[in-house]
């Protein structure tokens, strides 16, 4: 990997040096049919790129990863492939002030979700391509400069099998010819260039606003045209359009709106103007909460608020990735809140998207909003909770700071000011001073250049009447921040309710910052800092209200401020300051009273995360137990055909252990066992079978029988999954080989191998692997794709084995290796912290005991 990086330096030089005209690029997608005798399966691809010299120099470089290069063209002079081409670079010297390059060169299908991805689906043999790139990987399909801030036209063709349709960014139609061809785009970056081929299923419709008309269409495989429900994509997309046309005042740039759900996706989706694509697993097979319509929704919401905030306007370099992530994270919540039918978006937001953030933000490599992005590895490694969550909890806060109407006229004159063109932070900062008069330039040295997350807790004092005298709020933290934060007062109704009776708005600052509003109210039984969610922080309680969260918490009445309550126990629980059997008392407690259901999966979430890292190692048996007896009781208790079941359907089936429980499963899936208006479908088989599988429950021979049954892609990979979670020292390592000692796994089949090779339940079975990893990972980086490799050092790292001998082993690595790549002893440091931490919760539970 360190051969094909590019630093910072390197990007600002070349782009001082050059600026791009236009981009020709002819694609021969032929060969991804039909069998192949070549150990690697490529396709040709031909750039033409027209560039001026505009500034001092006569040498730069193009990126091209490729196995070969048949020839090189520079204003008509053949250069040797073989002398300029390195396999990551070619060397161009000699530059006029106008110059034409051509770079012929044979590219490699990718089966790592990297370059142009090429699938073959297992259930009728089709063929399907996509491609991938950000941060950097659209060098592996055509010849280009690799950075943002270079952007120019692109103009695509791309013959393709008989048969076969193919998209781009730009409207195409395929030409007698027999060749597609696209129309130019406006310019844009190499990131978000992208080419879709294959038979895909594509349904089209049309949104219109006014005179305004946009193509819409949406595809997936043939094999899972059966369960794409179009009409609801088509509908949160028109709703999105509605919503960012209203606000946002800049019509949609891109011409046509193409949706793209595709095979082995890394990611959640990528924002590739007019051709947006996304993981296939957004087509659900089998019934699904609202929780996951939702989920979905804020995606494609995300993706759409790119068009705008990062394809029309896009940062310099990825120091300033937040410019576009930060943005479309807010405003994927933002709209889907005022926009759709998911008006409790913010409630996610609070409970999801910041308990990301806040994992970030106290791992030893938090960073700034504004990171410090060296090259392209570190870039790779922020797109992460703080560029994200942290950003857009920032970005909320900034809204209440600054006020709705400022910061949306904020962002018509940002895409005004600078459209089609590059940014920096300070140009935010101009438009936004421009239109709310605060001084932006303050708020952002505390918010977006510094890292780290405060924690505002409550004081209260009160007179013999049992009346507030004074609600003061203490911040702690490395650096304190201006925080516009409401207070809320709840009480118990005579209903039993836990309502709330009063609220203050107001501005943080320092290390206390008295609420004098709040004088002279009623004693409460619960002080909510940052009520309604308005800034970024942890929630820290009182001792009457912390009491009070124990014995009521299922009592409040408001969804957002339940789930900022249940966020806030975890946070106390990840921190060491609450015991792990005390959050799964609670949990065990309220669960089942929990009515916003994507709430209620991440108290199971964070539930299973108490037992299986931070309960101590006595309580660990005891802990499981009580959450699988839970599990089922609110299973049998719930209604039936209920979302709520299903959500503790999958519940039970991950904590499952005891013989009993297994044979309920078993029965369930058999069919000698039901539970009323539990329908169980294929993906909810598939749940049930791993832990008969990880249980020793499941046979070789059982799993094949299932596939037989689900003979699909998705089937595949849950079968995949299945086979390496038998307790079994030879399936261990069969598993550990097949993705540490060979690379023939697609990253679909490595990241579903690695869960199966990690359970909690045999961590003695895969404690011999701790030492392997250690000494496996500086290879593997340097063999692998930074995707395959990031997954595999976050997914094997020895975290079950949680003790002082692996935090010294990790240590130890450490110090040995300081001149490893940087992005891959952060992924060790962030390791080794996770561990440092559930050490120290386990020595909290155990106090507890």
């Amino acid at each position: 990997m360190p051969g094909e990086n590019l630093s910072r330096d390197e990007a600002r030089e070349r782009a001082e040096l050059l600026t791009v005209d236009g981009y020709e690029v002819s694609l021969d997608l032929r060969s991804a049919v039909g069998e192949s005798a070549d150990a690697v399966r490529t396709f040709r691809s031909v750039t033409t790129i027209r560039f001026r010299r505009t500034g001092t120099g006569s040498a730069t470089f193009v990126d091209l990863i490729a196995p070969a290069v048949t020839s090189v063209e520079l204003n008509g002079r053949a250069l040797d492939p073989a002398v300029v081409f390195d396999g990551a670079r070619i060397t161009l010297d000699s530059l006029d002030d106008e110059n034409v390059l051509v770079v012929d060169a044979q590219c490699a299908y990718s089966r790592t979700g990297e370059g142009m991805h090429r699938f073959v689906d297992p259930e009728d043999g089709e063929v399907y391509l996509y491609t991938q790139y950000e941060p950097a990987d659209s060098r592996r399909v055509h010849a280009n400069f690799e950075q943002p801030d270079l952007k120019a036209p692109f103009r695509f063709e791309v013959t393709a099998p008989e048969g076969w349709t193919v998209w781009s960014n730009g409207a195409g139609e395929r030409a007698d010819d027999g060749v597609w061809r696209f129309a130019e785009t406006a310019p844009i970056s190499t990131y978000v260039t992208c080419v879709v081929a294959g038979p895909y299923h594509y349904v089209t419709d049309t949104y219109r606003r006014g005179e305004l008309e946009i193509p819409l269409g949406a595809m997936c495989r043939r094999s899972l045209a059966k369960h794409f429900d179009a009409d609801d994509v088509f509908l949160i997309t028109k709703q999105g359009l509605d919503f960012f046309h209203d606000n946002f005042d800049y019509p949609y740039p891109f011409g046509k709106y193409d949706q793209a759900f595709v095979p082995e996706y890394n990611l959640g989706a990528m924002e590739n103007p007019g051709m947006v694509t996304f993981r296939e697993e957004y087509v659900y097979r089998g019934k699904v909460t609202q929780a996951a319509y939702e989920r979905r929704a804020n995606v494609i919401l995300h993706e759409m608020a790119h068009m705008w905030f990062g394809d029309l306007v896009t940062m310099v370099w990825w120091d300033d990735l937040w410019l576009k992530e930060s943005y479309a994270d807010f405003m994927g919540s933002f709209s889907l809140t005022e926009a759709t039918r998911f008006t409790n978006g913010w409630v996610t937001f609070a409970n999801s998207r910041k308990a990301w953030a806040y994992r970030a933000d106290q791992l030893p490599s938090t960073h700034p909003i504004t990171a410090d992005i060296r090259d392209l590895e570190d870039a790779k490694l922020n797109f992460d909770g703080i560029t994200y969550a942290k950003g857009a909890s920032v970005l909320k806060q900034l809204v209440a700071y600054a006020g709705r109407d400022a910061f949306l006229e904020g962002a018509r004159r940002y895409f005004k000011r600078f459209a089609y063109g590059n940014t920096r932070l300070a140009d935010l900062l101009s438009v936004l001073e421009e239109t709310s008069g605060r001084d932006m330039r303050s708020w952002a040295r505390s918010w977006l250049q510094t890292s780290g997350v405060n924690a505002l807790t409550p004081e209260v004092t009160y007179d013999a009447e049992g009346r507030i005298t004074e609600l003061a709020v203490t911040q702690d933290g490395d650096e304190l921040r201006p925080h516009r934060a409401a207070v809320g007062l709840y009480r118990l109704s005579p209903e039993g309710a836990l309502v709330r009776y009063a609220r203050a708005e107001t501005d943080v600052t320092g290390a206390r910052t008295v609420v004098g509003e709040l004088a002279g109210e009623e004693r409460p039984a619960l002080v909510l800092v940052n009520d309604d969610d308005l800034t970024y922080c942890k929630i820290r309680f009182d001792e009457v209200s912390l009491e009070t969260l124990r014995t009521h918490l299922g009592d409040i009445t408001d969804p957002l401020a339940r789930a900022l309550c249940w966020s806030a126990l975890w946070n106390l629980t990840r921190d060491g300051l609450m015991p792990a059997r005390d959050f799964v008392a609670i949990a065990l407690e309220f669960a089942g009273r929990e009515t916003d259901i994507g709430v209620l999966q991440m108290v199971h979430a964070w539930s299973r995360s108490a037992v299986t890292h931070y309960a101590a190692h006595a309580w660990r048996a005891e802990g499981g137990r009580l959450l699988a007896e839970g599990g089922l009781r609110e299973l049998r208790q719930a209604e039936p055909g209920s979302e709520s079941q299903l959500t503790w359907a999958r519940f039970f089936a991950a904590t499952a252990s005891t013989d009993e429980d297994l044979l309920l499963l078993e029965g369930l899936l058999d069919g000698t066992a039901k539970i009323d208006g539990l329908d169980v479908d294929q993906e909810l088989r598939w749940a049930f079978l791993e832990p008969l599988a990880s249980h020793g429950r499941a046979d070789e021979g059982r799993i094949g029988e299932e596939l037989a049954l689900d003979d699909t892609a998705t089937g595949k990979r849950h079968q995949v999954r299945c086979l390496a979670a038998r307790p079994s020292a030879a399936v261990k390592a069969q598993a550990w080989a097949q993705v540490v000692e060979s690379d023939a796994l697609s990253n679909a089949l490595v990241e579903a191998t690695i869960a199966g090779f990690v359970q909690p339940s045999q961590r003695e079975l895969i404690a011999p692997y701790a030492p392997r990893y250690f000494a496996a990972i500086e290879r593997l980086w340097a063999d692998r794709s930074i995707q395959i490799g990031m997954d595999v050092v976050r997914g094997l790292f020895p975290a079950l084995q949680d003790s002082e001998e692996t935090l010294a082993a990790t240590d130890a690595w450490l110090a040995a290796h300081e001149s490893a790549a940087p992005a891959l002893r952060r992924l060790v440091l962030e390791a080794r912290d996770d561990l440092a931490r559930a050490l120290r919760a386990q020595a909290c539970d155990g106090r507890a005991s």
